[in-house]
């Protein structure tokens, strides 16, 4: 974002080291005379984030920081860095430093402790170069709030989404990215660093909330961070003094910004007030300043860019490369997929996952309850069993008969004997010992099911039966009449007729009286007369059928 052409910068470059050389010649000054600390005794304000929410504007509310989504612009490059050099307006001053615009900072941006992981424990103290080289920086700059003499880590501490250190609710000035890469900038309660549904990712503490929503806010920053009784006058100088200076921010688009001037303290660089205007000129909404005491350092490509190189010698009046704390380190280091699989972050190359998720590419399920056990692999569509398994637990092995994934494969073994659940064969070792009894339960389960299956079933059906009923009763029928019929021709032939056998026999001959009755060999019936006058005697008449030899 440079203000004027390369021929213009190059001409105020060329009349700033003239100034610089005739301003600083016999001058020696030691660096230790060169430390700026914005407060008399600790790190940041005793009281409570309760004093930071009461003591705000009212427009603000209860929120204490403001938040804003992320460019995430994952194309190449990952960010553009420009030289400036500008004049501060009102004065006469020249001052040199880099702008950097990080596109996506949520998969390029990066908190390091000094040195590396563990730094902090170790209270190390390591150049921004030295950490910027071994962790593949493409740009660098020194961050974070430290001790100077025992160069121990101060405030709050998130590096690649591991909690470093815990500030326990001390209200210096915040940046951090969490989880869903939301940028966050302002004061934070204990409970706000500790949130664990959208994490921090990245966290670092500063001193002095430059930009508030695109308003300077550093008269509200002075009332939030410093204790009146002992710190005002140390912390108002160190907004008001002239220095090198480190800052992050954001413009509207979500681009991450990383603002960087050289200086010397009461000599050269700007105070919070132009840093704060000059950052306002080009657009950042919100920012906060990260020297706490140190160095103003910026790296590219792990190379020191200090300007210019030659004059960055003890006891010179540049404010050079020192040893610092924590840095803000941006890499292009792309993860595969680039977004991991939608189910973590992309940090410093690597996947870290979401909970519940694992995986070089975050792309694996982890087993919850209920537990697919170590047969099988938990899903979002549930348990996947391993071949030979089955259950929803995958839990048991595949019934008799059946084998391989899902248990879907049948076994092709002689005498429908059963196979391994697993690879189908029918001469695994492991299956040796119980293969006869399982192949003769098999066989006996066979022989029953088709046993009972037989039994269920009808012999014959209903229409078969139907057919042979009147099959036999049309016969039957057949045969009784060929039999009457037979039995007729015969008493024909024998000049007795079994239709016409009987005979009328008065009961008086049947007991031996004198009888009137007549014998009608031909078969015809006494005459009407002749029964009316034999009425009075009917009752003791009966049909009677001939003995043998009658009819001669």
């Amino acid at each position: 974002m440079a203000t004027s052409s390369g021929k213009r910068q190059l001409v105020r470059l060329v009349l700033w080291l003239w100034v610089w050389r005739s301003e600083t010649r016999n001058t020696r000054v030691s660096l230790d005379d060169d430390l700026l600390l914005p407060y008399a005794r600790g790190h940041g304000p005793s009281h409570s984030h309760r004093h930071v929410r009461d003591c705000q504007p009212v427009v603000h509310g209860s929120v204490t920081h403001e938040t804003w989504p992320s460019s995430q612009h994952s194309g190449l490059p990952v960010a553009e860095s420009s030289v400036f050099i500008t004049d501060v307006p009102g004065s006469s001053r020249l001052v040199y430093g880099h702008m950097t615009v990080v596109h996506d900072p949520l998969r390029t941006v990066s908190v390091l402790e000094p040195g590396g992981p563990g730094g902090c424990g170790r209270k190390q103290r390591a150049p921004v170069e030295e950490t910027a080289e071994a962790a593949g920086c493409l740009y660098a700059q020194n961050a974070g709030f430290f001790n100077t003499e025992k160069g121990q880590c101060l405030g709050n501490v998130v590096s690649d989404g591991r909690l470093v250190r815990d500030s326990g609710g001390v209200q210096n000035a915040q940046f951090g990215i969490r989880r869903d890469g939301t940028l966050v900038f302002g004061y934070l309660s204990q409970e706000d660093v500790l949130e664990r549904s959208n994490p921090f990712v990245q966290l670092i503490s500063g001193v002095v909330w430059l930009l508030r929503d695109g308003e300077i806010y550093i008269n509200q920053s002075m009332e939030a961070e410093c204790d009146k009784t002992n710190d005002m006058e140390t912390f108002r100088y160190f907004v008001d003094v002239l220095s090198a200076r480190t800052v992050v921010g954001h413009d509207a688009e979500g681009n991450l910004i990383l603002f960087h001037i050289d200086g010397q303290t009461k000599e050269r660089g700007m105070n919070l007030w132009e840093v704060a205007e000059f950052l306002k000129k080009y657009g950042v909404v919100n920012a906060i300043n990260l020297d706490g005491g140190g160095s103003s350092t910026f790296v590219i490509n792990g190379s020191l860019a200090s300007y210019p190189p030659d004059l960055c010698v003890p006891d010179s009046r540049w404010r050079c490369a020192r040893p610092v704390s924590t840095i803000l380190c941006v890499h292009h280091r792309p993860c595969r997929p680039a977004d991991c699989s939608g189910n973590g972050d992309c940090v410093d190359g690597r996947c870290r996952c979401q909970e519940g998720w694992q995986g070089a590419a975050c792309d694996t399920l982890l087993c919850h309850l209920p537990a697919c056990g170590t047969h099988g692999v938990c899903t979002a569509n549930g348990c996947v069993c391993d071949p030979g398994w089955t259950g929803k637990s995958c839990d048991q092995v595949c019934p008799l008969g059946f084998y391989g994934r899902s248990c879907a494969e049948e076994c092709q073994c002689d005498g429908q004997c059963p196979c391994d659940p697993v690879t189908g064969s029918c001469t695994t070792k492991t299956y040796t010992l119980n293969r006869a009894g399982q192949c003769l339960a098999r066989q006996m389960f066979t022989a029953w099911r088709e046993e009972e299956t037989h039994r269920n079933k009808p012999y014959l059906e209903e229409r078969t039966w139907l057919i042979i009923t009147v099959s036999l009763a049309s016969l039957l029928l057949v045969r009784v009449v060929g039999h009457f019929m037979r039995a007729c021709r015969r008493s024909v032939s024998g000049r007795l007729s079994v239709c016409r056998d009987y005979s009328y026999v008065p009961q008086v001959d049947i007991n031996g009286a004198a009888s009137h009755a007549r014998v009608d060999l031909e078969g015809s019936r006494p005459g009407k007369d002749e029964l009316e006058s034999n009425d009075s005697n009917s009752q003791d008449e009966v049909w009677s059928r001939p003995r043998s030899g009658w009819g001669s």
